[in-house]
């Protein structure tokens, strides 16, 4: 296991997941959450994100094979996602407008913010191209930072400030978009062959 163990796939997975579960450009609602119901459990909600990304990572390809597609289609499909999320990110605007949570419970926090359709999207798409325990890692590496970012919300936006946010989140909006056409132009061969 540990000879499969590869830094430069554990790295480009971390920054893959780091991009597309954006808790940086996801202060701003983590900090709306605090105002309104007054404590976020950081804990309960990273260590229930980490679980259920590591669970659909082993079982995401099973529920894919049952239903008849084929990792490769469903990379394609997730480039495109990921291609939508790049967009959101770097032009501002908001394609997919969900419902503000009521509470800083598991549910918001957790699902879907941290572990959303494009994250999920993202772990089944990285099965084509790395190795499970660098995804595994990658994951961990993510979950640790997101758990730090919540506990230090209110801190990390008074440092940065608005403009500071806004330019992380486009920097890593243009990240995306590229590892997006990358993964779209690696996968849509072998649907062809």
């Amino acid at each position: 296991m540990f000879n499969l163990l590869n830094f430069r796939e554990v790295f480009t997975a971390g920054m893959i997941l780091f991009a597309v579960i954006d808790i940086i450009g996801n202060i701003p609602i983590i900090i709306d959450l605090r105002a309104k119901v007054g404590h976020i459990q950081s804990e309960k909600a990273s260590i229930v994100a980490g679980i259920i990304m590591i669970v659909f990572l082993f079982v995401g390809k099973e529920i894919l094979r049952l239903i008849g597609i084929d990792v490769n289609s469903f990379a394609v499909a997730g480039s495109f996602i990921l291609f939508f999320l790049a967009l959101e990110m770097i032009l501002g605007i908001s394609l997919y407008k969900d419902d503000a949570p009521e509470t800083a419970s598991i549910v918001p926090l957790a699902f879907p913010l941290i572990a959303g359709a494009g994250t999920m999207t993202s772990l089944v798409s990285l099965q084509a191209e790395y190795e499970m325990v660098n995804i595994i890692v990658a994951i961990i590496i993510n979950i640790i930072f997101v758990y730090v970012v919540l506990k230090s919300s209110a801190k990390i936006e008074r440092f940065l400030g608005s403009q500071g946010i806004n330019v992380i989140r486009k920097v890593f909006g243009v990240i995306l978009l590229a590892i997006a056409v990358k993964l779209f132009a690696e996968n849509i061969q072998s649907l062809f062959s």
